[in-house]
Protein backbone atom coordinates (compact mmCIF):
# COMPACT_ATOMS: atom_id res chain seq x y z
CA UNK A 1 0.00 0.00 0.00
CA UNK A 2 1.63 3.52 -0.76
CA UNK A 3 0.92 6.29 1.33
CA UNK A 4 -2.00 8.37 0.68
CA UNK A 5 -0.62 11.92 -0.67
CA UNK A 6 -2.99 14.51 0.72
CA UNK A 7 -3.87 16.82 -2.44
CA UNK A 8 -5.14 20.43 -2.78
CA UNK A 9 -8.12 20.75 -4.81
CA UNK A 10 -8.31 23.61 -7.51
CA UNK A 11 -10.72 25.23 -9.72
CA UNK A 12 -9.74 26.87 -12.98
CA UNK A 13 -11.94 30.56 -13.32
CA UNK A 14 -11.48 31.36 -16.94
CA UNK A 15 -11.52 27.84 -18.65
CA UNK A 16 -10.28 28.49 -21.95
CA UNK A 17 -7.59 26.97 -24.70
CA UNK A 18 -5.09 28.21 -22.29
CA UNK A 19 -6.38 26.50 -19.36
CA UNK A 20 -7.24 23.05 -21.58
CA UNK A 21 -4.15 23.14 -23.57
CA UNK A 22 -1.59 23.66 -20.29
CA UNK A 23 -3.11 23.70 -17.42
CA UNK A 24 -5.58 20.78 -17.37
CA UNK A 25 -2.90 18.51 -18.31
CA UNK A 26 0.35 19.95 -16.14
CA UNK A 27 -2.65 19.39 -13.10
CA UNK A 28 -3.00 16.04 -14.02
CA UNK A 29 0.45 15.27 -13.78
CA UNK A 30 1.26 16.97 -10.38
CA UNK A 31 0.87 14.38 -7.15
CA UNK A 32 -0.48 16.59 -4.61
CA UNK A 33 -3.15 18.59 -6.76
CA UNK A 34 -6.68 17.63 -8.42
CA UNK A 35 -8.80 19.74 -10.53
CA UNK A 36 -12.03 19.77 -8.98
CA UNK A 37 -13.86 22.91 -10.97
CA UNK A 38 -14.54 24.91 -13.93
CA UNK A 39 -15.69 28.36 -14.65
CA UNK A 40 -16.41 29.59 -18.38
CA UNK A 41 -19.17 32.48 -18.85
CA UNK A 42 -21.30 30.44 -20.70
CA UNK A 43 -23.12 27.49 -19.43
CA UNK A 44 -23.81 24.98 -21.81
CA UNK A 45 -19.44 24.96 -22.65
CA UNK A 46 -18.71 25.22 -19.10
CA UNK A 47 -20.67 21.87 -18.46
CA UNK A 48 -19.50 20.39 -22.02
CA UNK A 49 -15.75 20.37 -20.89
CA UNK A 50 -16.31 19.36 -17.00
CA UNK A 51 -18.00 16.08 -18.27
CA UNK A 52 -15.39 16.01 -21.14
CA UNK A 53 -12.63 15.89 -18.55
CA UNK A 54 -14.41 14.48 -15.65
CA UNK A 55 -14.18 17.67 -13.51
CA UNK A 56 -17.09 17.60 -10.52
CA UNK A 57 -18.24 20.96 -10.87
CA UNK A 58 -19.26 23.55 -13.47
CA UNK A 59 -19.47 27.23 -13.09
CA UNK A 60 -20.17 30.39 -14.80
CA UNK A 61 -18.81 32.97 -12.28
CA UNK A 62 -15.99 33.12 -10.35
CA UNK A 63 -17.93 33.80 -7.55
CA UNK A 64 -19.92 30.67 -7.62
CA UNK A 65 -16.57 28.71 -8.27
CA UNK A 66 -14.79 30.59 -4.97
CA UNK A 67 -18.00 29.32 -2.83
CA UNK A 68 -18.23 25.93 -3.41
CA UNK A 69 -16.61 24.02 -0.36
CA UNK A 70 -14.81 21.33 -2.37
CA UNK A 71 -12.45 24.14 -3.86
CA UNK A 72 -9.18 25.07 -1.58
CA UNK A 73 -7.21 27.22 -4.16
CA UNK A 74 -7.79 28.62 -7.42
CA UNK A 75 -6.13 28.93 -10.55
CA UNK A 76 -6.82 32.22 -12.47
CA UNK A 77 -6.67 31.91 -16.22
CA UNK A 78 -8.91 34.49 -17.52
CA UNK A 79 -8.50 38.01 -19.52
CA UNK A 80 -5.96 40.18 -17.83
CA UNK A 81 -8.58 42.60 -16.71
CA UNK A 82 -10.39 39.95 -14.70
CA UNK A 83 -7.41 38.96 -12.71
CA UNK A 84 -7.94 41.68 -9.67
CA UNK A 85 -11.60 40.60 -9.52
CA UNK A 86 -11.39 37.30 -9.74
CA UNK A 87 -8.79 36.88 -7.29
CA UNK A 88 -10.90 39.57 -4.62
CA UNK A 89 -13.72 37.02 -4.83
CA UNK A 90 -11.61 33.88 -4.41
CA UNK A 91 -9.51 35.36 -1.30
CA UNK A 92 -12.91 36.75 0.38
CA UNK A 93 -14.43 33.07 0.29
CA UNK A 94 -11.38 32.06 2.03
CA UNK A 95 -9.44 30.21 -0.90
CA UNK A 96 -5.88 30.36 -2.08
CA UNK A 97 -4.74 32.05 -5.35
CA UNK A 98 -2.46 30.92 -8.35
CA UNK A 99 -2.53 33.94 -10.71
CA UNK A 100 -1.84 34.06 -14.59
CA UNK A 101 0.89 36.43 -15.73
CA UNK A 102 0.77 39.40 -16.02
CA UNK A 103 -0.77 39.79 -11.94
CA UNK A 104 -2.84 42.92 -13.21
CA UNK A 105 -3.49 45.73 -14.71
CA UNK A 106 -1.94 47.87 -12.86
CA UNK A 107 0.11 48.82 -9.42
CA UNK A 108 -2.84 49.51 -8.20
CA UNK A 109 -4.43 46.23 -8.81
CA UNK A 110 -1.78 44.59 -7.94
CA UNK A 111 -2.06 46.16 -4.49
CA UNK A 112 -5.31 45.09 -3.98
CA UNK A 113 -4.95 41.89 -4.73
CA UNK A 114 -2.54 40.99 -2.28
CA UNK A 115 -4.29 43.03 0.71
CA UNK A 116 -7.24 41.21 -0.22
CA UNK A 117 -5.06 37.92 0.28
CA UNK A 118 -3.38 38.78 3.26
CA UNK A 119 -6.06 40.05 5.37
CA UNK A 120 -8.00 36.69 4.59
CA UNK A 121 -5.05 34.71 4.98
CA UNK A 122 -4.69 32.75 1.97
CA UNK A 123 -1.74 32.12 -0.05
CA UNK A 124 -1.24 34.13 -3.10
CA UNK A 125 1.51 33.23 -6.06
CA UNK A 126 1.89 34.87 -9.77
CA UNK A 127 2.78 32.68 -12.44
CA UNK A 128 6.28 32.62 -13.13
CA UNK A 129 6.69 29.26 -14.17
CA UNK A 130 9.97 29.87 -15.64
CA UNK A 131 11.71 30.44 -12.24
CA UNK A 132 10.92 26.22 -12.31
CA UNK A 133 12.99 25.90 -15.18
CA UNK A 134 16.42 24.61 -14.38
CA UNK A 135 17.69 26.27 -17.31
CA UNK A 136 17.30 29.51 -15.51
CA UNK A 137 18.64 28.14 -12.57
CA UNK A 138 21.66 27.04 -13.70
CA UNK A 139 22.32 30.63 -15.75
CA UNK A 140 21.40 31.53 -11.77
CA UNK A 141 23.75 29.60 -10.25
CA UNK A 142 26.93 30.36 -12.63
CA UNK A 143 26.05 34.27 -12.55
CA UNK A 144 26.03 34.11 -8.69
CA UNK A 145 29.41 31.90 -8.79
CA UNK A 146 31.48 34.73 -10.28
CA UNK A 147 32.43 32.56 -13.20
CA UNK A 148 30.71 35.03 -15.80
CA UNK A 149 32.41 38.18 -13.79
CA UNK A 150 30.87 41.58 -13.48
CA UNK A 151 27.21 41.56 -15.17
CA UNK A 152 27.61 44.36 -18.34
CA UNK A 153 24.33 44.07 -19.72
CA UNK A 154 21.52 41.29 -20.34
CA UNK A 155 18.94 41.16 -23.01
CA UNK A 156 16.01 38.71 -23.57
CA UNK A 157 13.34 38.69 -26.62
CA UNK A 158 10.25 36.91 -27.48
CA UNK A 159 8.05 36.70 -30.72
CA UNK A 160 5.10 35.00 -31.82
CA UNK A 161 2.73 35.13 -34.50
CA UNK A 162 -0.48 36.29 -32.12
CA UNK A 163 -2.69 36.25 -35.19
CA UNK A 164 -2.95 32.33 -34.76
CA UNK A 165 -3.51 32.54 -30.48
CA UNK A 166 -7.21 32.00 -29.81
CA UNK A 167 -7.37 34.39 -26.94
CA UNK A 168 -9.32 37.34 -29.41
CA UNK A 169 -8.49 40.02 -26.34
CA UNK A 170 -5.11 40.17 -26.64
CA UNK A 171 -4.78 43.39 -28.99
CA UNK A 172 -7.93 44.91 -26.96
CA UNK A 173 -6.58 46.91 -24.22
CA UNK A 174 -9.15 47.05 -21.89
CA UNK A 175 -8.54 43.46 -21.46
CA UNK A 176 -5.14 42.77 -21.94
CA UNK A 177 -4.41 45.78 -20.41
CA UNK A 178 -0.81 45.81 -22.82
CA UNK A 179 0.23 44.25 -25.40
CA UNK A 180 3.24 41.85 -25.87
CA UNK A 181 5.23 44.05 -22.86
CA UNK A 182 2.45 42.48 -20.99
CA UNK A 183 2.23 38.91 -22.57
CA UNK A 184 5.57 37.74 -23.07
CA UNK A 185 7.69 40.89 -21.89
CA UNK A 186 6.66 40.37 -18.83
CA UNK A 187 8.52 36.83 -18.72
CA UNK A 188 11.59 38.01 -19.95
CA UNK A 189 11.65 41.07 -17.55
CA UNK A 190 10.68 37.90 -14.70
CA UNK A 191 13.32 35.62 -16.09
CA UNK A 192 15.99 38.36 -16.30
CA UNK A 193 15.66 39.73 -12.72
CA UNK A 194 15.37 36.11 -11.43
CA UNK A 195 18.79 35.27 -13.07
CA UNK A 196 20.83 38.34 -12.21
CA UNK A 197 18.92 38.72 -8.26
CA UNK A 198 19.03 41.78 -8.90
CA UNK A 199 15.96 44.49 -9.68
CA UNK A 200 14.99 47.20 -12.04
CA UNK A 201 15.51 50.94 -10.88
CA UNK A 202 14.69 52.44 -14.46
CA UNK A 203 12.83 51.88 -17.64
CA UNK A 204 12.43 53.34 -20.95
CA UNK A 205 9.63 52.29 -23.79
CA UNK A 206 9.42 52.24 -27.14
CA UNK A 207 5.82 50.76 -27.74
CA UNK A 208 4.52 50.50 -31.92
CA UNK A 209 2.35 51.12 -32.68
CA UNK A 210 1.28 53.89 -29.37
CA UNK A 211 -0.99 51.98 -27.38
CA UNK A 212 -4.74 53.69 -28.03
CA UNK A 213 -7.32 53.68 -24.94
CA UNK A 214 -8.90 50.10 -27.29
CA UNK A 215 -5.88 48.75 -28.79
CA UNK A 216 -2.38 47.57 -27.49
CA UNK A 217 1.36 48.15 -29.02
CA UNK A 218 2.54 45.00 -31.46
CA UNK A 219 6.00 45.52 -31.31
CA UNK A 220 7.85 46.66 -27.91
CA UNK A 221 11.47 47.38 -27.02
CA UNK A 222 11.69 48.36 -23.62
CA UNK A 223 15.50 49.32 -22.03
CA UNK A 224 16.31 48.59 -18.06
CA UNK A 225 18.68 50.17 -15.80
CA UNK A 226 19.58 47.37 -12.85
CA UNK A 227 20.53 48.77 -8.93
CA UNK A 228 23.96 47.11 -10.14
CA UNK A 229 24.62 48.98 -12.79
CA UNK A 230 23.65 46.50 -15.56
CA UNK A 231 21.57 47.64 -18.60
CA UNK A 232 19.20 45.42 -20.13
CA UNK A 233 17.09 45.09 -23.35
CA UNK A 234 12.94 43.02 -23.84
CA UNK A 235 12.43 42.89 -27.23
CA UNK A 236 8.39 41.30 -28.11
CA UNK A 237 6.51 41.31 -30.83
CA UNK A 238 2.91 39.62 -31.73
CA UNK A 239 3.71 40.57 -35.59
CA UNK A 240 6.55 37.54 -37.02
CA UNK A 241 5.75 34.34 -38.71
CA UNK A 242 7.82 32.41 -36.29
CA UNK A 243 7.68 32.18 -32.27
CA UNK A 244 11.40 32.64 -30.69
CA UNK A 245 12.54 33.32 -27.28
CA UNK A 246 16.71 33.54 -26.63
CA UNK A 247 18.21 35.32 -23.13
CA UNK A 248 21.68 36.57 -22.99
CA UNK A 249 23.79 37.48 -20.15
CA UNK A 250 26.88 39.65 -21.39
CA UNK A 251 29.42 39.95 -17.98
CA UNK A 252 33.38 40.44 -18.23
CA UNK A 253 34.98 37.26 -18.07
CA UNK A 254 31.90 35.14 -20.10
CA UNK A 255 29.04 35.31 -22.08
CA UNK A 256 25.93 33.18 -21.48
CA UNK A 257 23.15 32.38 -23.87
CA UNK A 258 20.44 29.89 -24.51
CA UNK A 259 17.64 29.86 -27.29
CA UNK A 260 14.15 28.66 -26.79
CA UNK A 261 14.13 29.57 -22.83
CA UNK A 262 10.62 30.18 -22.94
CA UNK A 263 9.76 26.20 -23.43
CA UNK A 264 8.83 23.37 -20.84
CA UNK A 265 9.55 19.77 -21.99
CA UNK A 266 12.13 20.59 -24.00
CA UNK A 267 15.89 20.39 -24.11
CA UNK A 268 17.70 23.67 -24.34
CA UNK A 269 21.36 24.39 -24.71
CA UNK A 270 22.93 27.00 -22.46
CA UNK A 271 26.48 27.94 -24.06
CA UNK A 272 28.82 29.42 -22.05
CA UNK A 273 31.01 31.73 -24.03
CA UNK A 274 34.82 32.24 -21.85
CA UNK A 275 36.77 34.41 -23.71
CA UNK A 276 41.06 36.45 -23.37
CA UNK A 277 42.34 39.21 -25.56
CA UNK A 278 38.90 39.51 -27.62
CA UNK A 279 38.84 35.58 -28.65
CA UNK A 280 36.70 33.20 -27.89
CA UNK A 281 38.90 30.71 -26.23
CA UNK A 282 36.52 28.27 -24.53
CA UNK A 283 32.33 27.54 -25.05
CA UNK A 284 30.79 25.20 -22.93
CA UNK A 285 27.33 23.94 -23.79
CA UNK A 286 24.72 22.22 -21.36
CA UNK A 287 22.04 20.54 -22.71
CA UNK A 288 19.21 21.05 -19.84
CA UNK A 289 16.14 18.82 -19.71
CA UNK A 290 13.56 21.28 -18.97
CA UNK A 291 10.42 19.36 -17.56
CA UNK A 292 7.18 20.33 -17.68
CA UNK A 293 6.92 23.81 -15.71
CA UNK A 294 3.28 24.47 -15.02
CA UNK A 295 3.24 20.80 -13.18
CA UNK A 296 6.57 22.25 -11.24
CA UNK A 297 4.66 25.77 -10.60
CA UNK A 298 1.29 23.74 -9.43
CA UNK A 299 3.01 21.37 -6.87
CA UNK A 300 5.23 24.15 -5.83
CA UNK A 301 1.75 26.24 -5.00
CA UNK A 302 -0.06 22.40 -3.66
CA UNK A 303 3.58 22.85 -1.23
CA UNK A 304 3.24 26.08 0.05
CA UNK A 305 -0.44 25.35 0.83
CA UNK A 306 -0.56 22.10 2.62
CA UNK A 307 3.13 23.43 4.53
CA UNK A 308 1.77 26.87 4.72
CA UNK A 309 4.55 28.09 3.67
CA UNK A 310 4.92 31.51 1.31
CA UNK A 311 5.59 30.87 -2.37
CA UNK A 312 8.79 31.72 -4.72
CA UNK A 313 6.25 33.28 -6.83
CA UNK A 314 4.78 35.39 -4.06
CA UNK A 315 2.18 38.60 -4.73
CA UNK A 316 5.62 40.73 -3.83
CA UNK A 317 7.43 39.76 -7.13
CA UNK A 318 4.68 40.01 -9.12
CA UNK A 319 4.05 44.10 -8.07
CA UNK A 320 8.02 44.54 -8.62
CA UNK A 321 7.23 42.80 -12.64
CA UNK A 322 3.90 45.03 -12.40
CA UNK A 323 6.18 48.59 -11.29
CA UNK A 324 7.71 47.99 -14.76
CA UNK A 325 5.08 47.32 -17.10
CA UNK A 326 3.24 50.38 -15.84
CA UNK A 327 6.38 52.53 -16.26
CA UNK A 328 6.98 51.29 -19.59
CA UNK A 329 3.56 52.23 -20.54
CA UNK A 330 3.43 55.95 -18.76
CA UNK A 331 6.29 57.07 -21.40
Amino acid sequence: MGTHVKKVRYGIIGFGNFAERAILPAMALSQNSELVAIQKRDQEAARAKAEQYGVPHAFTTAEELAACPDVDAVFIVSANAAHCGDTLAAAWAKKHVLVEKPMAMNVAEAGRMMDACRSNGVIFAVGHMLRFSPLLRRMKEIIASGEAGEISSVRSEFIYDAGISKREWLFDRRAAGGGPTFDIGVHCLDSLRFVLGDEVVSTHARLMPVPTVARTESTSLLSLAFSKGTIGSIYTSFETPIRRSFIEVIGRNAVLSAGNFTLGESQPTLRVIHGTDGKAVRTVEEHIAVPNLYELEITHMSECILDGRTPLIDGENGLRNQRVLEDAYRQ
